[in-house]
C-alpha cells in the first residue's frame, strides 16, 4: 500500500468518529449490506459518515490489508476496527456497542424511530 493511500485512509478514519466503508454512500447505497449497515447505525441517533470504495480498488485493497477482513462494509470507531455488522449486532444486542458509542462521542445520543409502512 502506498504511503499516500495510508495517510488518505488514516486522515478519513481520524476525521469521522464512526465511518463506515462500503458499496455506495449514505444516500444511495449499492449493496445489501451497506444499506443494513447505514440502517443500523442511523438507529443510534450518532453521526456517521460513509466512504463508498466499491469502484476504488487500491482503497478496498489496501483497507482488506489493514483489517485483515476482505469484506465490506468495514466498520471503524474512535479508530478502531470493528469489522460490520455481524460482528456490531451482538455488541448492540448486549448493551457493549452503546457503551463503546457512548464512550466515543462523550455523550448518549437519543435513538431514532422509524416507521414501517408496511
Amino acid at each position: 500500500m502506498s504511503e499516500q493511500l495510508q495517510a488518505e485512509i488514516e486522515r478519513e478514519i481520524g476525521a469521522n468518529t464512526i465511518l463506515v466503508y462500503g458499496k455506495g454512500t449514505k444516500t444511495m447505497p449499492r449493496c445489501g449490506f451497506t444499506l443494513e449497515t447505514i440502517e443500523f447505525f442511523t438507529r443510534f441517533g450518532y453521526p456517521f459518515e460513509v466512504i463508498d470504495v466499491l469502484e476504488n480498488m487500491p482503497k478496498r485493497e489496501a483497507l482488506a490489508e489493514m483489517t485483515n477482513w476482505p469484506t465490506l462494509p468495514k466498520v471503524f470507531i474512535k479508530g478502531a476496527f470493528f469489522g460490520d455488522t455481524d460482528i456490531l449486532g451482538p455488541m448492540a444486542q448486549n448493551g457493549e456497542l452503546e457503551r463503546v458509542l457512548k464512550e466515543a462521542f462523550g455523550y448518549e445520543a437519543a435513538p431514532k424511530t422509524t416507521i414501517s409502512l408496511h
